[in-house]
């Protein structure tokens, strides 16, 4: 608002980087022997949670007059959860180890995936119009076709390629080896991502996930995160409230609410009839619908793409980034009264 920072070439080119390192870190978290245990319930927790704010957010959003495209691209904003700061919550309240806390956190991981796959889907269509989100923008076919041997290379990558990689740069006489390959393997992915019109976060997303897949995991959880929260993630974060406007606030205001109150209940709604689909009890479903509503770094992100895509401009913009501020804030405080509610025993804990 006093204009100290400006959104020039240079801060764009390190908010960038740190969307990629940011993804990354994400795909490199997501512990998917986690979510192979609890696959069941973690998916049919997040495919709910997935549906409930597409759908209503959408909604709401086309009938406060956005085109259908954009009211489904706000739905895709706030499909996906940000689950770190629940997580903080549980462990205060020594529910992470249980069968809901295991629950959130599979259901978190497949959550990410599908969020990535549904933006994967919108900037497919938003390239197929002629809207330039990423590399290029050709027919919708042509898209798909791409995107289909890029998810087919990420399955090879997971497989066999980065392992092997890994441990080659294990070999290689020079300082860091390991942490310099597997940013060469991010940055790789994410320029293949840009290329076949897809955001280089997907494919850094992948790539993480694809290292986390090695034994070094640890170590460069270690190593990356530093280096990103250092210098490029801060920017991206400093980049987004650049973006972001206060014109014609009170005009949105009623937006805003509506959003932030349909964030919530949109998560706590799907995710929690997911889990009494799933065998829980109702007040565990509560716990596990109110630990999925925090929105963070994959709403931004996605929030990001549709404004540089000319989806969201000025105070649309900047009420996207308000609601998933607001959701975040509300969702500890919720979960911390529904985990006061549960019987003083232990949760349900993992065999």
């Amino acid at each position: 608002m006093l204009n100290w920072i400006q959104l020039n070439s240079l801060v764009s080119l390190f908010a960038n980087i740190g969307v990629v390192i940011l993804m990354f870190l994400g795909g490199l978290e997501s512990n998917l022997q986690l979510l192979m245990k609890y696959l069941r319930p973690a998916i049919i927790v997040a495919t709910s949670g997935v549906i409930f704010p597409v759908v209503l957010m959408g909604a709401a959003a086309w009938w406060w007059g956005f085109s259908p495209l954009e009211a489904l691209f706000i739905g895709v904003i706030f499909s996906a959860t940000s689950v770190s700061i629940s997580v903080a919550v549980l462990k205060e309240y020594h529910a992470l180890t249980s069968r809901e806390g295991a629950t959130i956190l599979g259901a978190a991981v497949a959550d990410d995936i599908i969020g990535v796959v549904l933006l994967s889907l919108m900037i497919s269509l938003l390239a197929s119009q002629g809207i330039q989100t990423a590399g290029h923008h050709p027919a919708l076919a042509i898209v798909l076709l791409e995107q289909v041997a890029f998810f087919g290379g990420t399955y090879i990558l997971v497989k066999w390629l980065a392992p092997y990689l890994m441990h080659l740069s294990e070999r290689l006489v020079m300082a860091s080896s390991v942490t310099i390959m597997s940013m060469v393997i991010c940055l790789g992915m994410a320029w293949i991502a840009d290329l076949v019109g897809l955001s280089g976060a997907i494919g850094a997303f992948f790539a993480g996930i694809a290292v986390a897949h090695t034994p070094y995991r640890a170590v460069l959880a270690d190593h990356v995160e530093p280096l990103g929260n250092a210098i490029f993630i801060p920017v991206f974060f400093v980049s987004v409230g650049l973006n972001m406007t206060l014109d014609h606030f009170a005009e949105n205001l009623g937006l805003i609410l509506i959003l932030t109150l349909l964030a919530c209940l949109s998560k706590l709604v799907g995710c929690g009839l997911g889990a009494r689909l799933s065998g829980f009890t109702g007040t565990s479903s509560t716990v596990i619908g109110t630990g999925m509503i925090a929105r963070g770094e994959m709403g931004l992100i996605t929030a990001q793409i549709g404004h540089q895509a000319g989806l969201l401009q000025g105070s649309d913009y900047s009420a996207m980034i308000l609601v998933i501020i607001l959701a975040t804030v509300l969702a500890p405080l919720l979960l911390k009264q529904t985990l006061k509610r549960l019987p003083q025993k232990p949760l349900q804990s993992i065999n």
